[in-house]
């Protein structure tokens, strides 16, 4: 699925909330500061998330962020190895380094 079929998809979800509450589009907009106009694109794929997030606990259903994105930990191990700070940065993967499968140049050859 493209990134807009996704957003597409999460606005007819939240859409299939609102009228299982039986709210009215001006009601759910009304309570989170939009306009109609502006809930409609919402649930039609150009929402912001803030929006999104906004929508969600107007529905209350809030917990469906928590299922969207968990919340992950890092291993036991590697909470070791940090002593107690918190990560703030990834080192990233290179290709090649260290990698038996790619051929190295000969140092002999110099073009």
């Amino acid at each position: 699925m493209t990134n807009q079929a996704i957003a597409a998809e999460m606005g007819r979800r939240i859409e299939q909330i609102r009228l299982e509450q039986n709210l009215t589009q001006q009601q759910v907009a009304d309570e989170i500061g939009l306009s109609r106009v502006s809930y409609r694109k919402l649930v039609a794929g150009a929402g912001k998330f803030e929006n999104i997030i906004a929508v969600l606990r107007a529905l209350g259903q809030l917990d469906l962020v928590e299922q969207f994105i968990p919340e992950t930990i890092f291993s036991p191990m590697a909470q070791l190895k940090l002593k107690g700070k918190q990560r703030q940065r990834a080192t990233g993967t290179q290709v090649g380094k260290d990698d038996p499968d790619v051929e190295k140049p000969d140092p002999e050859l110099d073009w």
